[in-house]
């Protein structure tokens, strides 16, 4: 690693900004290809390139070519939180293994947003922080948004909910999750507002069906087109039966794992029908 990208990396840790390094580990293919036509002198073993949030790349892998399809590929890498291998052609060319390079991320842990300081709020911030997001608990009522209640909780907000995701809109990405369990329009339609307005990666609503049918209309009249109604997970949460407020953070945290991964193999409460709670027998 050159001095140009340890420095982009250090501010980059130190701010705690989302960073890619990506470094060549293998250069096998190219060495023995043969053609010296495709061998580029300075695309050597440990060539690295740093890509960090807010700055322009740093470093080099040798060939102009290269780095710009490593960069656009370290975005990908970057919003799934996961490091990975990639395979390249000596100018980045794609189905070729000449040569191999690691992305390695380094980002802080994904944030949790939670509206409401509500009877589910503590049992959802509980499931949450054991999944290692960073939550953040959010209610206009400074009498109920206190620490006291919500222990675990890494940050407790007294501020009406709209104003606080609009002041952050630009920190919340793909890796992260807003989740209004208000059930109040005066709360929860201006926040909904304002998170479809980010690029947060999950949004999810508590609330019966006519609940949200209502806050459909609302939302619908402040100028929320149907594409954008349809990022809203509501009824929230997996239909696994969930009734206490342990039960229903488990199937909150579970939806967001199977958004997060693609696979699911029980059914979105949004996309079924009927009671959302189930009767015991």
């Amino acid at each position: 690693m050159n001095l140009e990208v340890f420095e982009v990396l250090r501010r980059a840790l130190r701010d705690r900004a989302p960073t890619v390094v990506a470094t060549v580990v293998d250069v096998a293919g190219i060495d023995a290809s043969g053609d010296p036509d495709r061998v580029r002198p300075s695309t050597a073993l440990g060539a690295s390139m740093v890509l960090a949030t807010g700055e322009a790349p740093a470093g080099s892998l040798g060939d102009p070519d290269l780095d710009a399809v490593v960069g656009r590929d370290a975005v990908g890498v970057l919003h799934s939180g996961r490091g990975a291998l990639r395979h390249y052609g000596p100018c980045g060319e794609a189905r070729r293994d000449d040569l191999t390079v690691f992305f390695d991320v380094f980002a802080p842990p994904p944030q949790m947003v939670v509206i409401g300081a509500v009877d589910f709020t503590a049992a959802l911030v509980d499931v949450a922080k054991v999944l290692g997001y960073q939550v953040t608990v959010c209610d206009a009522r400074p009498v109920f948004a206190t620490p006291r209640r919500f222990p675990r909780a890494d940050e407790v907000v007294a501020e009406w909910p709209d104003r606080y995701i609009r002041a952050r809109a630009d920190r919340l990405g793909p890796r992260d999750a807003l989740c209004v369990l208000t059930h109040d329009h005066k709360f929860d339609v201006p926040a909904l507002v304002e998170a479809l307005a980010t690029s947060v990666g999950y949004i999810g609503a508590m609330g019966s069906r006519r609940t949200h049918a209502e806050r459909v209309q609302r939302l619908t009249a402040a100028g929320v087109d149907t594409a954008s109604l349809a990022r809203i997970m509501a009824p929230i949460g997996l239909d696994i039966g969930a009734r206490t407020p342990q039960e229903t953070a488990v199937a909150i945290c579970a939806e967001i794992i199977a958004l997060r991964s693609g696979e699911t193999t029980g059914g979105h409460l949004r996309d079924l029908a009927g009671p959302i709670h189930h009767a015991t027998a």
